[in-house]
């Protein structure tokens, strides 16, 4: 009979012990989480994820949006921060003397001078001369619009003669950055934000962050996979704002990066005509190729570099240098909506 009861009470301390484990077990199972924030590089940063608990995901988020506000603060063109040597800390120094900088500039200024040569020109870091014109009168348009014009001509093509990399130099040595020509600028807007996203990923991963989502306007990239290994979806939105449909397709993401250059979220109208900000450096014009360039590939700077040289090139061209790269594919959308794709580009199929 004492065996008995011994074994009912063991029995009985077993099944509770195993539902406790149970329970602690479902306490440590990471739950999806998502956070935004509105203060960097002027648009939205969305980052979902996997914690054990909201407040841990909180401190991990806490830790990306100091580090993205980092690189938000070092690729500025526009203001000034004490302690910091930034891009326009270089811009306000042409023609005056060197500008020691973080590393963080140098090797992205370093990109920015190698696409520049892989691209035949098409990306454009130090065009800020010629880019400055064209905001300011974007601005003014988009304030009156009634009033909207186009930059003079001969303005913007004697600005372009002060976009000569020759005349950017880099010693990386003494971490310096040099403008010889006193009217020169730099505008990383090409490729600062997608630079600064793709390190972010890589600090994600650092601190524990191994299945996420970043996005920072329309830079995407994916931290591993999703927690239970299947791939994350994300949208590409459509550039036709009438439309009823928001994304044209989705695409599968893990470990890779998508970023869209399009011509229908910044710009103005003049006379009925749409002038979006990206400028190509050929015609010192926004060009009119297609609406929307999107580019996948493994580096969130590369994928934002890429998809503004793309769209300033004609659509034949850019399908052509694309297939020429290994690990980059691409879409395009054209005018009519049409919609072209390399040959490795990979649209989610629903199942």
């Amino acid at each position: 009979m004492k065996k008995i009861y011994r074994a009912a009470v063991l029995a009985a301390v077993l099944t509770i012990f195993a539902g406790v484990a149970w329970v602690q077990i479902q306490n440590q199972t990471p739950k999806r989480y998502q956070a935004q924030f509105f203060d960097c590089f002027d648009t939205v940063t969305t980052i979902t994820g996997y914690a054990k608990s909201q407040e841990e995901f909180s401190e991990k988020t806490k830790l990306l949006w100091e580090k993205l506000l980092y690189y938000h603060k070092l690729y500025d063109i526009y203001h000034a921060y004490d302690g910091i040597n930034n891009i326009k800390s270089i811009n306000d120094a042409a023609g005056k003397q060197p500008v020691q900088v973080e590393s963080e500039i140098i090797e992205l200024l370093k990109l920015g001078m190698e696409l520049y040569q892989k691209t035949g020109g098409k990306l454009q870091i130090a065009y800020g001369s010629v880019l400055s014109l064209w905001h300011d009168y974007r601005e003014q348009g988009i304030n009156n619009p009634a009033q909207a014009q186009l930059p003079d001509q001969k303005e913007l093509s004697d600005r372009a003669k002060h976009a000569d990399m020759d005349h950017l130099i880099l010693d990386e040595e003494a971490s310096t950055v040099y403008l010889a020509d006193s009217k020169m600028s730099l505008d990383v807007g090409s490729i600062g934000k997608g630079y600064a996203v793709s390190r972010l990923s890589e600090y994600a991963r650092e601190i524990g962050l191994e299945h996420a989502l970043i996005s920072v306007g329309g830079n995407v990239c994916a931290v591993g996979a999703k927690e239970d290994e299947t791939p994350w979806l994300v949208g590409v939105e459509n550039p036709d704002q009438k439309s009823s449909e928001a994304y044209v397709c989705a695409v599968e993401l893990s470990d890779a990066a998508i970023v869209t250059s399009g011509d229908y979220q910044r710009y103005y109208e003049v006379d009925g005509v749409r002038y979006c900000h990206i400028i190509d450096p050929a015609t010192q014009m926004p060009p009119n190729y297609v609406s929307s360039v999107s580019v996948l590939t493994k580096d969130s700077g590369m994928a934002d570099a890429l998809s503004t040289a793309l769209f300033n090139m004609e659509l034949e061209e850019g399908m052509s240098f694309v297939e020429s790269l290994a690990g980059v594919e691409a879409m395009w959308i054209g005018k009519d909506g049409e919609i072209r794709c390399s040959s490795g580009f990979k649209i989610h199929e629903e199942k």
